[in-house]
């Protein structure tokens, strides 16, 4: 019965999420697991609340996979939602494991069990987001987006916000049960925070930096047709398209070029130089553009045997002032792991093409001409790895995050969106959002959403560019926060614990 009332709290929980949003669900779902796990009579059983609970969060959260299947032709629909299964009975391992730590720290004490859940949740999402390449997309803290909570990313980041989240809903399952300490607590540490000085902004905020940002609303249902091309390039064209004669920063999304930018082929130059100039043939002459493309490799000069989906920055007549190439590749979406094995089984399928691509770098900043800055790159979902966004060495004026999330239903694209806003909340930086069909947005450095555009509408959004803040302590330290707090708190729980024993508290 404790494993099924998991399962529908996990369920329940995933609606505390994007698009739906009821972010207090959440809190509530979180306070009955601490009362599954605290009355768990042993080890296994705690263990088994914690997986149901992640199952029922990660099969409805996620399910926008399933729909991401559909776009592959040579699959059948039906796989993609045992493949969200799949994903799912992974992925409740990590709440299983913050399960198992709350039970064997905490059971004699109702305030060491929450301390212990909320410490092993942050690890155990850190975790998540590291492990096998690792994929942390929705992290409870993300259910905080829309609050003024937000803002305490930028001193614990989103895995210190999930620890926040626990400790929330495990403060209003001791006061049910009237153990009053945590909550109080609670309170005074929330006081605390908010106490502390907010950051100042930095750099020229007098200068207005005029920026477009282009949703050409694309679907990847057309976006590979033969012939499309061209149809996509007018649509691009006519959103770009200069009005008033000033400079600006262009942004189109992730892939907009679906030929090769540049390609090692011999004979290929005058082919990409073309798709450069038909990218650039609508902007000003101080105008730039920054727009997803791919880049072909030949060691031979005849044969593709390597890719790259990049971010070019593109000048006047096409002049290439820059490129950034994809380093968080996407499992079965960009490469086939272990491709040799699965391709003599017959599942190269799995992965659209026969090419995989290949990694870039990691995060970089580029400087671009004139008044611009310096601007980091993450492409898709690269954005939500928390702490892996910027280069720390040559800190960005502002991120850029060209997508396509056009394979990922109505779920996944407001998803996406708040866990850019949380990386702009983190870093203290504007985050600009270019998307094929949605949902594309201005984010600015405290997390906000400033301007959006709504799914499947094409459109532009025409703003100046935000200033961003100072360095906040999460953007100098990274994930050494969370992952020190965690550690801090299962500690605390340890403490408690054992004077319990020793007390008889």
């Amino acid at each position: 019965m404790n494993f099924l009332l998991a399962l529908l709290g996990g369920a329940a929980s995933a609606f505390a999420f994007q698009p739906v949003g009821l972010w207090p669900l959440m809190i509530l779902c979180i306070a009955g697991f601490c009362e599954l796990v605290g009355r768990a009579p042993s080890m296994r059983q705690a263990l088994a609340v914690g997986w149901g609970f992640g199952v029922g969060q990660f099969c409805i959260g996620l399910n926008w996979i399933a729909t991401a299947f559909t776009f592959q032709a040579a699959m059948p629909a039906w796989l993609g939602w045992i493949a969200v299964v799949l994903l799912s009975l992974y992925l409740a391992i990590y709440p299983m494991m913050a399960a198992g730590l709350a039970w064997r720290f905490g059971r004699t004490n109702k305030v060491a069990l929450v301390f212990a859940l909320a410490g092993g949740w942050a690890l155990t999402e850190w975790l998540r987001a590291t492990m096998f390449t690792g994929f942390s997309w929705n992290p409870i803290g993300v259910t905080l987006v829309d609050t003024p909570l937000r803002e305490g990313s930028r001193w614990v980041g989103t895995y210190g916000l999930s620890a926040l989240v626990v400790l929330l809903g495990g403060s209003i399952w001791a006061a049910v049960r009237r153990e009053w300490r945590l909550p109080a607590a609670l309170v005074v540490a929330s006081l605390l925070l908010w106490a502390l000085p907010a950051p100042t902004i930095v750099g020229d905020t007098t200068t207005i930096k005029p920026i477009r940002i282009v949703q050409p609303n694309i679907g990847q249902q057309d976006k590979w047709r033969p012939g499309f091309d061209e149809i996509a390039s007018r649509t691009l064209d006519g959103l770009t398209i200069k009005g008033k004669p000033v400079q600006r920063l262009v942004f189109w999304p992730e892939a907009a070029v679906t030929n090769p930018m540049e390609d090692e082929r011999k004979g290929a130059a005058q082919i990409t130089e073309f798709e450069r100039l038909r990218a650039t043939r609508t902007l000003g002459p101080s105008d730039i553009l920054l727009t997803g493309g791919l880049s072909f490799t030949s060691r031979d000069g005849q044969v593709v045997d390597g890719a790259t989906n990049s971010v070019y920055i593109l000048g006047a007549l096409g002049k290439v002032l820059g490129r950034y190439d994809k380093a968080h590749l996407v499992p079965y979406g960009e490469y086939l792991p272990m491709r040799p094995v699965l391709s003599a089984i017959g599942l190269s399928r799995l992965a659209p093409g026969d090419l995989d691509f290949a990694p870039g770098p990691g995060p970089q900043s580029v400087a671009l001409p004139g008044q611009w800055g310096k601007v980091g790159f993450q492409l898709c979902y690269e954005i939500i790895f928390s702490g892996e966004v910027v280069d720390r060495r040559n800190r960005p004026d502002f991120i850029f995050n060209p997508s396509n999330d056009a394979w990922f239903g109505r779920w996944g694209p407001p998803q996406h969106l708040a866990q850019a806003r949380l990386r702009a909340a983190e870093e203290g930086l504007p985050v600009i959002r270019s998307t094929p069909t949605g949902i594309s947005a201005l984010i600015d450095a405290r997390g906000r959403l400033l301007h959006s555009l709504p799914w499947q509408t094409a459109g532009v959004i025409d703003a100046a560019l935000p200033s961003a803040l100072e360095p906040t302590l999460f953007a100098r330290l990274g994930n050494i926060i969370p992952v020190a707090l965690g550690f801090a708190l299962l500690i605390a729980a340890i403490a408690l614990g054992r004077r319990s024993r020793y007390s008889g508290i």
